[in-house]
C-alpha cells in the first residue's frame, strides 16, 4: 500500500511538475513573439495615451516575473481571459470548440487502429512477399504525403468530381444548433436527441475529414505494428507454438499480437494526442470548426489569450492522453504492477 501511495505520490508531482512547465513556456513564449496584443484590441491607429492605458489595464506594464504570477493565477481559476476574435472568454471558446477536435480526431484514431493494426499483422506474416510490399508503399505515402495535400484532392476528388461525399463544414447549415448541447459532440448529442436526420448529416461531413486524418494515422500504426511483430516472431515461444500444432491464426493473434500491445497503446496513445494538437490543416481545409482551426485564426489575428490558452488546453490533454497510457500498462503488463 505504501509503495503504491509513493508511486501515486510521485507521478501526481510529475504530472504537476510537467503543467507548470507547459503553463510556463506557453506564457514566455507569449511574450516574446513580435506581436503586440494591445494592438490587436485598439487597432493601428489608436493614440499613444490610448494605447498606453490599455497596456496598463492589461497588466503589460508589470515586471515579467508580475506578469507570469498574475497568468498563472488566472489559468489555475481556469480563466484564460478575454478573446479579441469573438469577444467571449477563451475557456469559453474552448469548451464550445474542442469536442469538434476531439470527435474528428477519435474518428481517425478509430480507422487507424481498425485498418493499421491488421495491416501491420499481415505486413509481419507475409513480410518480404508482395501483400508485404504493398502495405508498406501504402504506409509510406500516407506517412509521407501532407495531411492538408491530401485533404484538397479528397476534396477535390469525392466531393466536387465525384459527388460521393457532401462538402466542408461540421454539419448542414440549417441544421446548426437544433439540437441540445450536452457534450459537443454532434454525433452523441443527436443520438441522445433522437434526432436521426442530424446524425446522418453529421456523420457524412465526418467520413471524408475522418478517413484523410485516419489514413496519416494508420499508416504509421501500420509500420509501427509490421515492426513489432516481426520481432516477436522470431522469438523462441512462438517457434515452440507452432511446432506445439497450434494454428497460424492463434500463434499470430492469440500469442504475438498478445505480447505487443503495451507498445501499441503507447502507438496508438501517441498517434491520438498527435491527432488531437496536429489537425489544424485539415481542420481549415475542411471548415472544421474545431480547436486547432479556432488556434490557427486566433494566430492570424494577433489574439494572444486565445492562442495561448488553446496551446495550454492541447498540451495539457497530451500529457492526459501519456498518463492514461501509464496507468493502462499497470492492467494488460504484470510486470509493470
Amino acid at each position: 500500500m505504501m509503495a503504491t501511495l509513493r508511486s501515486l505520490s510521485g507521478l501526481l508531482f510529475s504530472v504537476s511538475l510537467t503543467l507548470l512547465g507547459l503553463i510556463a513556456v506557453t506564457f514566455f513564449i507569449g511574450r516574446v513573439v513580435p506581436i503586440d496584443p494591445v494592438l490587436a484590441v485598439v487597432g493601428d491607429r489608436a493614440g499613444a495615451e490610448v494605447v498606453e492605458r490599455v497596456r496598463v489595464e492589461m497588466g503589460l506594464h508589470l515586471p515579467l516575473y508580475q506578469q507570469f504570477w498574475d497568468y498563472l493565477s488566472q489559468v489555475l481559476r481556469g480563466d484564460f481571459g478575454n478573446s479579441v476574435l469573438t469577444a467571449n472568454p477563451v475557456a469559453e471558446d474552448i469548451r464550445r470548440l474542442f469536442p469538434a477536435t476531439l470527435e474528428l480526431a477519435t474518428a481517425a484514431t478509430i480507422v487507424g487502429v481498425v485498418v493499421g493494426v491488421p495491416l501491420g499483422v499481415a505486413a509481419a506474416v507475409w513480410r518480404g512477399r508482395w501483400p508485404d510490399h504493398v502495405i508498406r508503399v501504402v504506409s509510406l505515402v500516407g506517412y509521407s504525403m501532407p495531411v492538408f495535400w491530401l485533404a484538397l484532392v479528397g476534396l477535390l476528388v469525392f466531393y466536387a468530381e465525384l459527388g460521393l461525399v457532401v462538402g466542408p463544414g461540421r454539419i448542414d447549415i440549417y441544421m446548426e444548433e437544433t439540437v441540445p448541447f450536452v457534450s459537443g459532440v454532434i454525433l452523441l448529442d443527436s443520438l441522445l436527441a433522437g434526432d436521426r436526420e442530424v446524425f446522418w448529416s453529421a456523420l457524412s461531413h465526418l467520413l471524408l475529414p475522418a478517413a484523410i486524418l485516419g489514413y496519416f494515422s494508420l499508416a504509421y500504426i501500420a509500420r509501427m505494428t509490421r515492426g513489432f511483430m516481426i520481432e516477436q516472431l522470431g522469438e523462441e515461444y512462438i517457434i515452440t507454438a507452432r511446432a506445439k500444432g497450434l494454428s497460424p491464426a492463434r500463434v499470430v493473434w492469440g500469442h504475438a499480437l498478445s505480447n505487443v500491445r503495451v507498445q501499441l497503446i503507447t502507438v496508438i496513445a501517441l498517434a491520438y494526442a498527435g491527432l488531437l494538437e496536429g489537425s489544424v490543416l485539415t481542420e481549415t481545409v475542411f471548415s472544421w470548426p474545431g480547436l486547432g482551426r479556432y488556434i490557427t485564426g486566433s494566430l492570424l489575428n494577433a489574439d494572444m489569450n486565445a492562442v495561448l490558452g488553446g496551446t495550454l488546453v492541447v498540451g495539457a490533454v497530451f500529457v492526459g492522453v501519456n498518463l492514461l497510457t501509464d496507468l493502462l500498462y499497470h492492467f494488460l503488463d504484470p510486470r509493470v504492477r
